[in-house]
Parts: C-alpha cells; structure tokens; sequence
C-alpha cells in the first residue's frame, strides 16, 4: 500500500473500493487471493481491489476496528457499503459488488 493520504483518496472516489486486510501469516487469506482474482476478472474496472496488511498498517487495521483476518470491507464515496470477516466466495463477492455498489 503507498502511504495513508493516497488510500483515504481512493476509497473516497467514485469508483467501489474492495479491501482485503489480511496478514502474511494467516492461512485463510492466502485462500481468498485467487478468489480476489477471479473477483477482478469478473467484474474488471468497476471495482479496484486492494489488499492491506494489518501488520504492517496497524494504523488502517485499528481505524477500520479490524479483529481478524481477512476482513473484506467495500468502500464507495468514504462509506462502508458492506464488511465481512473470512473467507467468502468469488460468487458472493461478485454478487455483493453488483447490488452494492452503483
């Protein structure tokens, strides 16, 4: 992730902002990476995915409350449009950005 001011832009902009927060050591969240992909194959541009490790973003991690990972939030216009913790299906997730995010 670059530095805090350039998240805060993106996840106020128009475009839907999923965040994966996520650390190297948890297993889970190296299952959602190819499902992210399949994710960002499915819906192309209309959403930017972007991961965050807690660890080494504590601040973003304690900002946003997150206890454990992976933790998935949406984000459109600086508003939390849907949050999740664990693992979820690209089916799911590709659902979720479709009703969600206009």
């Amino acid at each position: 992730m670059q530095n805090n001011h350039s998240f805060q832009e993106l996840i106020n902009g128009d475009t839907p902002v999923l965040v994966d927060f996520s650390a190297e050591w948890c297993g889970p969240c190296k299952m959602m990476a190819p499902i992210l992909k399949d994710v960002k194959a499915e819906v192309n541009d209309t959403v930017k995915i972007i991961k965050i490790d807690v660890d080494k973003s504590p601040q973003a991690a304690s900002v946003y409350q997150i206890q454990g990972v992976p933790t998935l939030i949406l984000f459109q216009k600086g508003e939390i449009l849907w949050r999740k913790s664990g693992v979820s299906s690209a089916k799911d997730l590709v659902k979720i950005i479709t009703e969600k995010a206009k």
